[in-house]
Formats: C-alpha cells, sequence, structure tokens
C-alpha cells in the first residue's frame, strides 16, 4: 500500500487501461510505463490483450515472452488446468509470482527497464480454441511480488467490456478508460462509470447461471472485496481544440470527468505502423499531466470499505 507524501504514490498497485478497440490502450499503457519510469517507478507492464499484438515492439521488445497460460498449465479448452472465470469463478492456482522465478522464458525487459508479461494470446491456441476465458482468469488473479518498493504494475485489458464482466476489473486498484473521438467510446465511458458506482454500492455478480452454491459464493466474495477505487477517462486521438471541446461536453454532459488529453501525434501512428518502439517525448506534456492526476487521486483515496459487502449480505473474511 502506499502513503500518503510517498514520493512513489502508485508503488504496490495494478492499474489496467480500457477501451474499446483502436481507442489508444496500447499506446497509453507504453507512454505511462515510459513515464513511470523515468520517475523512478519499477514498472510491470502485463499485456492481458488476448486478440491484438505489438505491444512489445512498442516497447522496444523484439520478441514477445512465452504466455503465461502456458506456465500455469494451460487452458481448460484444451485439457488444461486454468479454468474459464465464469464458469468457475475459483481463484486460480499460486497466482502470485516472483519474477526472478519465471525466467527468461515468461519475462522480457525494455532497454529502459520495463518487465513485460503477457497472458496469452488467443490465435496461439489455434483453430477452434474458441473462449480466452482462461487467459482473463490470468489476468484477474494474477499478483507479481514487488522486486522493490517502487513496483507497479500496468495492465493492458483487452478490448470493450468482457473481461470486466468476468471479474477483471474488480481486482484492479484503479482503471484508465481511453476515449477516442467517437460516440461509441463516449457510451462506453458512461457505462463504465456506471458499473463502477454499482460495484462500490455492493452490487454482485450474474450467478443464475451457476448450479453450484459454493461457486456463487465465490464470485459474490470476490465482488465483496473489489479494490477497484477509482476510474480515470483519457480522451485521446485529439487533433484540435474543437474536437477536445465536443467530446468533453459529451463526456461531462453525463456525468464523466476528463482526467486529461492526448494529442495526435503522426510519429507514434508511424511508429504503430513500423512495429517500432513509441518514442512518445512529444506528448510528455499530456502523459505528466495524466500521471499528476492519477498520482494525486489514488494517494487520497482510501480504499473501498466493506460496507458494500455488509449491506449485501455477503460474509468477508
Amino acid at each position: 500500500m502506499t502513503s500518503p507524501g510517498s514520493t512513489h504514490p502508485l508503488a504496490g498497485l495494478r492499474i489496467g487501461v480500457i477501451g474499446k478497440g483502436g481507442s489508444g490502450k496500447s499506446t497509453l499503457v507504453a507512454l505511462l510505463a515510459q513515464m513511470l519510469v523515468r520517475r523512478e517507478y519499477d514498472v510491470v507492464v502485463l499485456d492481458a490483450d488476448s486478440t491484438n499484438v505489438g505491444l512489445h515492439r512498442a516497447l522496444g521488445i523484439d520478441e514477445l515472452p512465452a504466455p503465461l497460460l502456458e506456465y500455469f498449465g494451460g487452458s481448460v479448452f484444451s485439457g488444461g488446468a486454468v479454468t474459464c472465470p465464469v464458469d468457475d469463478p475459483t481463484a486460480l492456482s499460486a497466482a502470485t509470482v516472483d519474477l526472478p522465478d519465471l525466467a527468461d522464458r515468461y519475462t522480457r525487459r525494455s532497454p529502459d527497464g520495463i518487465w513485460l508479461l503477457v497472458a496469452g494470446k488467443l490465435a496461439e491456441l489455434g483453430a477452434g480454441a474458441g473462449c480466452d476465458g482462461p487467459i482473463a482468469k490470468i489476468t484477474r488473479d494474477l499478483e507479481v511480488r514487488p522486486l522493490s518498493s517502487r513496483q507497479v504494475m500496468l495492465v493492458d485489458l483487452k478490448a470493450g467490456f468482457e473481461d470486466s464482466a468476468r471479474g477483471v476489473l474488480v481486482r484492479l486498484d484503479g482503471a484508465i478508460m481511453v476515449v477516442d473521438p467517437t460516440i461509441v467510446a463516449v457510451r462506453m465511458a458512461v457505462a463504465l462509470t456506471h458499473l463502477v458506482d454499482e460495484i462500490h454500492e455492493g452490487a454482485l455478480p450474474a450467478t443464475r447461471h451457476l448450479a453450484d452454491a459454493d461457486l456463487v459464493a465465490v464470485a459474490n466474495r470476490l465482488y465483496s472485496r473489489a479494490r477497484i477505487r477509482d476510474v480515470f477517462f483519457v480522451v485521446n486521438k485529439i487533433a484540435d481544440e474543437d474536437t477536445e471541446r465536443v467530446l468533453r461536453r459529451a463526456l461531462e454532459a453525463n456525468g464523466v470527468s476528463v482526467t486529461g488529453v492526448l494529442h495526435e501525434d503522426a510519429g507514434l501512428t508511424r511508429a504503430w505502423l513500423l512495429g517500432e518502439v513509441l518514442d512518445g517525448r512529444a506528448l510528455d506534456p499530456d502523459v505528466e499531466r495524466i500521471v499528476d492526476r492519477i498520482e494525486a487521486t489514488l494517494t487520497d483515496r482510501s480504499t473501498p470499505d466493506e460496507a458494500s459487502a455488509e449491506r449485501a449480505g455477503v460474509e468477508v473474511h
């Protein structure tokens, strides 16, 4: 946990980045990781987007590490040990790991020292693999034992809300939604705001599909212990003041407060096209302001207490 006045107020936290496809989630993850390293954090990035590739190159890493899905025993849909959290909400076994113990096969480091882990990629599971729920369970439950008191984890989540419905959201300390200039992104931002409000108010997950009462209790307990404190909204791909003004108005009219802005940068677009490391120095002022706001907010807020669980009649140990 962090303490007020800490020089690394995000240390010990898991912060997820959410957004619709193409909104710029991975761009923001890379830029945040680079900025946090410059602020002398030890940064671990979990690539949890099962359907997208390229984040490793954006961080300056030539080759993906082996997926953690393999490390934990493979997908249940291929006869492995990792189950889908929707069908089986029980915790992933031995989910707390030490980076040195993962060895070189499951980790990579960028030239500036960012650690990269990959939960898994759906395409690697072969034709007919179907559901990526087991990858979501790894994303939900994975904890990396800190190598230092300055360690923070950034999680690049799958596009959309699917993983949020699988319980991933409740295991984050904070979430950042990237909102591009589209009405779809605005609607997603409003929906995420409502979803987190409901979690704070004690809402429990959908469990009517679970016949086993013990599994229902496990799912309810997971939500009753939700860690998520705040959601931050970053508007991205802003080409001019008018675009920013219209997007801000659309969000604020629906009760969504904008944390920061990322302006359009042709250099970043080119880097993604060529598979090169992202050079975000032109956007340093934007990223600095975003990190400042998140640090200040997550330092000032306490973790939601267990009153919501008590109101819902859920036993909390």
